[in-house]
């Protein structure tokens, strides 16, 4: 349970860096993110290097006793590099070109930007790579965001058709797979293939998914071209990547393959989150301050599993941010309350951003731990309390490693790129659909693993799976090997990978589980709300419904008005043919769970809990004051039992 910060050097004039230096360690705070946009003072002229300011700011950092984790500057490349190399600018699916003047300004494909990533990473780790307070190194900053991926550039356009060539490598092959005779889309060779944008009509989905995919594969070997130079010349420090919450634009399990990264790091902005994903405007109103209890959760629980354990959050929110419609200042306590609900969660580091709040360029309004005049934020003053509380308490300071949960969540990022590509319905979004089932397993009080489909199932009571477009043969072998209870969501097995309707109809091969077909599927517009009630609790249809016609041995759990199947079953194994409303699906888990032998509790609304090692946490999001459900024989290692907005506590059992 250790505590960072983020800090930009060369925004501030050199005195003030040692009384910097000097307060973070007096804050609490252990490591510090330094360089990430920095290129333009490493290399003020192509192949001029000045690192006299970054050898005075890590000496100093250093110094200071804090450790450091140097970022590589390839974010922003310079106005020089652009003026050089104009193509190294992304295009958009319109055909029009990113300027410089912000950053992300770059193309992924780009062979030329990425050899002079490789050069000033090298000068980088060749410098500081045996650095002794240098323990991590962070690649780039946020890849994809602002929507600077895909790239629709002529380089994107190469590789994607040697990409193509790989996996298919006949032209006839691509052919068949993508269904190209249909509107004689059949492509004569590989290189006649285009980029599927500008077309009159939808493209052939299989050409926008493999694009996807390839897309995908890009980031990934941008990233592994860097750590490959880090691994070299800074063998004993961790190499991560910041990624963010909620995104989706390439696919994190893939990314991470290999050892591609030691600690999956990602960036926590709970209020600002809460503003932009799919939620009710009720919780919106109701969570303002506080950020959706489940929002920064969600992505605990998904990076843990993507560094396989190990997570830290690299940017965590330390007041009002700059980039929502709306931007709160977080309720009194919040900024310490997300530090532990992190570290409940399994995080091994929680790093502010920033350190101080700076008054000018684009992030002015982004708040820090420090004001613009240098005094201690709301926030800060928050931080200087948990590191105070976690230095005081030799059981917070020694919490174990996370341990495996007794639910999983299958989490899939090529389902969600098969239904944004063919949604069906203007409402439907994969990834609010998981996090609908996620609400409903947290306010049952379960703790969550969020895993890939390809995850060892073996060890967990319930899977929950709230929808995956590919079935495959391991995943069946899966269920039948494991002694769990499984839910399934809508559209679940409803393509194959070659983004076609299986020939058995949907769910595909898990029929060999579930014996039942999908006969037509239907998106629901507001106004069409089939109803249905499962174990008492009476609730509808949204979004999305399926007409199922289940086959032998099948049980049907509940039925919608019009008669058609809503939830059936088959042993271990239940399949929800529709989007249902929220307390639907509590209904739908908690009869799974209860199934599988889960203790199941029932918390107030805004509170949650979360277990790690032998102590257990509880937070308060909600407006109201609320009693942790700790027993009658707790021993309170934090707080009290009654949690008032942005309170928490943490117990042992004695």
């Amino acid at each position: 349970m250790q505590l960072g910060v983020c800090y930009y050097p060369e925004q501030w004039p050199r005195s003030m860096w040692a009384n910097d230096a000097k307060r973070m360690v007096e804050l609490g705070i252990s490591h510090v993110r330094i360089a990430e946009f920095a290129w333009s003072r490493m290399e003020p002229r192509a192949h001029e290097y000045d690192w006299t300011w970054l050898d005075e700011a890590v000496s100093t950092l250093a110094g200071a006793g804090l450790k450091i984790v140097l970022g590589t500057p390839t974010a922003s490349p310079p106005r020089w590099l652009i003026d050089a190399y104009p193509d190294i600018l992304p295009l958009r699916a319109d055909g029009t070109r990113w300027n410089f003047g912000s950053r992300r300004h770059y193309d992924v494909s780009s062979e030329r930007y990425r050899e002079e990533c490789v050069r000033i990473v090298t000068a980088m780790a060749r410098r500081y790579g045996k650095h002794p307070s240098v323990i991590a190194w962070q690649t780039d900053n946020e890849l994809g965001c602002h929507d600077t991926i895909p790239s629709y550039s002529t380089a994107a356009l190469t590789r994607f058709r040697t990409w193509l060539a790989r996996r298919y490598e006949t032209i006839d092959a691509l052919n068949r797979a993508w269904g190209n005779v249909f509107w004689s889309m059949e492509y004569p060779s590989f290189d006649t293939i285009g980029l599927p944008n500008l077309t009159p009509t939808d493209a052939n989905p299989i050409h926008l998914l493999d694009f996807r995919r390839f897309m995908s594969d890009e980031v990934a070997s941008f990233h592994r071209e860097q750590a490959d130079v880090l691994r070299e010349f800074a063998p004993g420090a961790d190499v991560l990547h910041n990624f963010m919450g909620f995104f989706t634009t390439f696919d994190h399990y893939r990314f991470v393959e290999n050892g591609a990264v030691d600690v999956a790091a990602w960036d926590s902005y709970p209020l600002a989150r809460t503003e932009v994903i799919a939620l009710p405007e009720e919780d919106k109103a109701r969570y303002a301050r506080t950020g959706h209890p489940d929002v920064s959760a969600f992505d605990h629980d998904r990076y843990r599993a993507i560094g396989a354990g190990r997570f830290w959050i690299m940017e965590q929110e330390a007041g009002p941010v700059n980039w929502a419609p709306w931007n709160p200042v977080p309720a009194p306590g919040m900024v310490r309350l997300w530090a532990y609900e992190a570290f409940a969660h399994g995080a091994e580091l929680v790093s502010y951003f920033r350190w101080r709040q700076c008054p000018y360029a684009q992030e002015q309004m982004h708040s820090g731990l420090n004001l613009p005049d240098n005094q201690l934020s709301q926030g800060g003053l928050e931080v200087a309390r948990a590191a105070q509380e976690i230095a005081a308490s030799s059981v917070l300071s020694g919490l174990p490693p996370a341990s495996r949960a007794k639910v999983a969540l299958v989490f899939d990022y090529e389902t969600q790129w098969m239904f944004e590509i063919q949604r069906h319905g203007k409402t439907f979004d994969y990834q609010t659909l998981a996090f609908d089932y996620y609400q409903a397993l947290r306010e049952m009080s379960l703790d969550v693993d969020i895993v890939s489909r390809n995850a060892d199932f073996s060890q967990y009571s319930l899977v929950v799976v709230p929808s995956l477009a590919v079935m495959s043969d391991d995943l069946v072998r899966a269920i039948e090997n494991s002694s769990a209870q499984w839910v399934f969501g809508p559209r679940s097995g409803s393509r194959t990978p070659e983004f076609s309707i299986p020939l058995t109809l949907p769910p595909g091969l898990l029929q060999s589980a579930l014996p039942v077909r999908v006969l037509e599927a239907e998106s629901l517009r507001p106004t069409l709300t089939p109803a249905t009630s499962l174990h008492g609790v009476e609730g509808n249809a949204i979004h999305w419904r399926e007409h199922l016609q289940p086959g032998a041995g099948t049980e049907v759990l509940a039925r919608f008005d019009d008669g058609w199947p809503a939830v059936v079953s088959h042993g271990r194994v239940r399949y929800a043919g529709a989007w249902f409303d929220h307390a639907l699906h509590r209904a739908l888990l908690d009869d799974a769970a209860r199934a599988a032998g889960l203790a199941i509790g029932t918390l107030p609304e805004g509170l949650r809990v979360r277990r790690r090692g032998d102590v257990t946490f509880a937070f308060n999001f909600g407006p109201d004051v609320v009693a942790a459900p700790a027993p009658a024989n707790a021993r309170f290692v934090l707080g009290t039992r009654e949690l008032r907005t942005a309170d928490l506590c943490a117990w042992l059992e004695a």
